[in-house]
């Protein structure tokens, strides 16, 4: 059976039990905190296990892209080296809502396998939940009994606390888990060691196959357990481990998922899968991360250097480090894979098909970016490895990442690889100086929730109102940072939460007499959060949820008018332009879109001119709300990749001939109200992807004054001259003239000190030795003298110390036959520095230093001729 028939008889044989067939979420999270990916097949449902939302199917199933590179699950150093570990995976699974329990769960698995797959039976081993005495949890022995259906009892085994109790988090719902192992050993080896001596041994062919967990309680923040008001089951089969059982392999590598990846690396490469452990890791690992790679950039997350973006940097870059060094591709390659991962995905992962050519161009352009560097990264990296030393240097660490873009798993790889290891310490004691690294958010410790009124459905009214007359129904206390903000639930709310690129709705509530700002208004998960700095004396009663409304409108504008832009993006550029991000607050507008080239100011120009008549002719919003997403998709609505729609949407229509989208933000009734829409910038945002910046209404108000001003300014300084562009011209001709008469002036006074400097050279210890201290036209004109005497003295050591414009700056110049006898200006200049209380470098031949204390300059030079005269 090949894998495409695996995954179709997995979802028909549930929806033939009655579940509903979901769409996979996106692999890169949206609205959850503690969550950077995808890493489970349950993610998306959390918000039915907190009781935050009711389901509305009360059985479910789907196949998930999962990822697990980072936190608590991270499979990365494993991938490739094993036969069963992958960064990106599918999690086959379904799910009960309060509906069906253990033993539905347990049966359906067990026919499943059994019956509709062909596994045999007597190869296939359970693990329950043994019990922990600490929690006073006794043995799942329902479960046990449920199993002992299907199973004798001696393959019924008892699982620990760790292997066999699922948690979501530190806090939140869990419950007991069941796992179904599978030997897939030779029947020779099944003879001499019996499989459950082996289960959850990290044998390659006796593995967890699928593991049912029994979601019955809730973890409180204090460490106790408390029963859940229903009973829930969520279950998760690796779709690649599958394959690999189902079609006899003993590596997922084998199968026909990974296949033809494969083969293609191995043609490419010149070599043959199979012949040599070395390549064949390497093809396994770049088969393994192009899918990673691909599916997160096919939902939104670009390669960069923060965050979620930096975890697919780093996979991305350790794929084309193993290309590099054991297959021999000195050039791109990744991107040519797309082609594969397309065909094998269609029809079940449509985002792959849709971009694919704008994904190929992001890989291609990482890859050329990193190969760049690599190569000098990996010459520095052999020389380290070829010495005595066992241990790579923090600092040497760190440098690899911050030249050459190194990650430190790369390099921690490579030493590996040599028998040596990295100063892991050091590295991250390097980074925490390092003055640009993003900082750490801190340490959040979230407190349970208290309930104040009874009720999980949230109702927003912000669409229509500013204002409401609720309830609050939960509270809780959060500390980040020494700093204490609460979390406020309502049951009705006019607060917009951050989403979608529109930033949470500010304002305040109002409990009898007092009121309480709100801050913020975020989503977690489906649950909409309002943000306080404290709590009022009571939550009890009635509460007047009130939203600062000129700011709703002013951001509503900017949300309108990304609408409005990126349907003139799409006429003026092309229809391959896609929206990738956007920021809309109530002072501006960020548009982040694919494309692959700087846009002319011809281009900007049309564009601002096609939205500002789209605001001219005042089109009234079309807002339809609730409605099936078939229907939205014949209306034209664009969907964003990498958000996750349900069965009914929004849709956000101004003229059904320009634009019609998918949103769930707040918008203007009529276009008109925007009032004007200016483009204040266009750049580079990450690879294939530009970003307009750009304001309205007010703020486009305003930049037009202050542009107005500084020509009427520019016009007063100017004696208000007929034609200021012009005018402005002949000064900047003017000044060009002038500027290259004082370049003359400075290269004719640096000849004459480079004359004087050449003929008051002095012989010391063989070399010759020239000192200058006093004034210099220019730094430029410094290191040119440096450079003409370098060619016409020999043996030469040049000290300058010099006034520039009233600073000190200080220049060391060597012979090249010096340095190679160990003479080195970078030390001279370091010691010389300290003078002028500065501080500089270059390279052993040359080497330039400022400082703060010009009145330093006698003795730094005083301090180079005694280093000379030691040497």
């Amino acid at each position: 059976m090949d894998s495409k028939s695996i995954r179709s008889t997995f979802l028909e044989f549930f929806e033939s039990k009655k579940h509903k067939i979901v769409p996979s979420a996106p692999i890169v999270v949206q609205n959850d905190p503690t969550l950077m990916f995808t890493n489970a097949g349950m993610n998306q449902f959390k918000d039915f296990f907190l009781g935050n939302k009711v389901a509305e199917n009360k059985r479910v199933a789907d196949t998930q892209k999962c990822l697990r590179v980072s936190g608590k699950h991270n499979d990365l150093e494993e991938v490739g080296i094993d036969t069963y570990h992958h960064t990106m995976f599918e999690m086959l699974g379904n799910w009960s809502f309060g509906d069906y329990f253990k033993e539905e769960a347990i049966d359906w698995a067990w026919e499943l396998l059994t019956d509709k797959f062909k596994l045999p039976k007597e190869r296939f081993y359970a693990t329950i939940f043994e019990g922990d005495s600490s929690e006073s949890l006794d043995q799942d022995s329902e479960a046990k009994k449920f199993w002992m259906k299907h199973l004798s009892e001696d393959r019924v085994l008892n699982g620990s606390k760790k292997d066999n109790f699922w948690e979501m988090g530190d806090t939140g719902p869990c419950g007991p888990c069941s796992e179904l192992h599978i030997d897939l050993r030779p029947q020779s080896e099944v003879d001499k060691v019996p499989g459950k001596d082996l289960v959850n041994q990290d044998h390659p062919q006796v593995v967890e196959i699928w593991n049912l967990v029994f979601i019955q309680y809730n973890r409180l923040a204090n460490g106790s357990l408390e029963n859940l008001p229903e009973k829930h089951v969520d279950t998760g089969m690796g779709f690649e481990r599958l394959a690999m059982a189902i079609q006899g392999k003993q590596s997922n590598y084998d199968t026909d998922v990974f296949q033809p990846l494969i083969q293609w690396v191995a043609k490419k490469a010149g070599v043959k899968y199979g012949s040599d452990e070395k390549t064949d890791i390497a093809i396994r690992v770049i088969s393994d991360h192009i899918r990673a790679i691909a599916f997160t950039i096919a939902d939104g997350q670009l390669p960069s250097n923060n965050k979620a973006g930096y975890v697919i940097r780093r996979i991305l870059r350790r794929a084309v480090r193993y290309g590099y060094t054991f297959l021999g591709f000195k050039e791109p390659f990744l991107h040519e894979l797309l082609e594969i991962l397309v065909n094998q995905f269609d029809g079940v992962f449509p985002e792959l098909t849709g971009q694919k050519d704008f994904i190929a161009k992001v890989i291609k352009e990482e890859e050329l970016s990193f190969l760049r560097t690599l190569d000098n990264g990996l010459k520095k990296l052999d020389t380290i490895t070829s010495g005595d030393s066992k241990v790579i240097e923090g600092s040497t660490a760190f440098e690899l990442y911050d030249t050459y873009g190194f990650p430190l798993d790369l390099t921690a790889l490579i030493a590996r690889e040599n028998d040596m290891e990295v100063d892991e310490a050091g590295f991250q004691k390097e980074m925490e100086v390092q003055k640009n690294r993003s900082k750490s958010a801190g340490k959040q410790t979230t407190g349970d929730w208290s309930v104040v009124n009874e009720g999980d459905d949230v109702t927003f009214v912000g669409y229509t109102e500013t204002q409401s007359t609720t309830k609050a129904l939960r509270y809780r206390e959060v500390k980040q940072k020494n700093k204490t903000q609460y979390q406020i639930v309502l049951e009705t709310t006019p607060f917009y939460a951050e989403s979608g690129g529109q930033v949470g709705d500010t304002g305040y509530m109002q409990f009898g007499e007092e009121k309480i700002e709100v801050v913020d208004t975020k989503k977690e998960n489906d649950l909409i959060v309002h943000f306080t700095k404290k709590l009022p004396a009571s939550l009890e009663g009635e509460v007047k949820a009130v939203v600062n409304e000129s700011k709703r409108r002013l951001t509503e504008n900017n949300h309108s008018a990304t609408h409005l832009l990126h349907a003139a993006l799409r006429q003026v550029l092309g229809d391959h332009v896609q929206q990738k991000g956007s920021l809309v607050n109530d002072k501006m507008l960020r548009f982040d879109f694919s494309h692959f080239a700087k846009m002319t100011d011809e281009e900007i120009a049309e564009v601002e001119q096609i939205v500002n008549r789209k605001i001219r002719e005042n089109i009234q919003l079309d807002e339809k709300k609730n409605i099936p997403i078939s229907e939205a998709q014949e209306m034209g609505a664009m969907a964003l990749f990498g958000e996750k729609y349900g069965d009914f949407v929004r849709v956000i229509t101004f003229d059904p001939e320009y634009s019609v989208e998918l949103c769930g933000g707040t918008h203007v009734p009529r276009t008109g109200n925007i009032g004007l829409f200016k483009i204040i910038s266009e750049g580079s945002s990450a690879a294939g992807v530009r970003r307009i910046e750009a304001v309205t209404s007010v703020e486009a108000e305003k930049y037009y004054q202050k542009k107005l001003q500084l020509i009427s300014e520019l016009e007063e300084m100017l004696k208000n001259p007929k034609d200021l562009k012009k005018t402005v011209e002949n000064l900047v001709k003017e000044n060009l003239a002038n500027q290259k008469k004082i370049d003359e002036m400075n290269q004719q006074q640096a000849g004459q000190i480079k004359n004087t400097l050449k003929n008051n050279a002095k012989e010391i210890n063989g070399k010759k030795l020239i000192t200058y201290k006093g004034d210099f036209p220019s730094a430029d004109s410094m290191k040119q003298v440096a450079f003409d005497l370098k060619r016409e003295v020999s043996n030469l050591v040049l000290l300058i110390a010099a006034n520039i414009n009233d600073k000190p700056m200080l220049t060391v110049m060597l012979a090249d036959d010096l340095v190679k006898n160990g003479m080195n200006a970078n030390e001279i200049i370091r010691k010389m520095a300290a003078a002028i209380k500065g501080g500089g470098g270059g390279q052993p031949f040359y080497a330039t230093a400022g400082g703060k204390d010009i009145t330093g300059l006698d003795e730094a030079l005083k301090i180079g001729k005694e280093l000379v005269e030691a040497s």
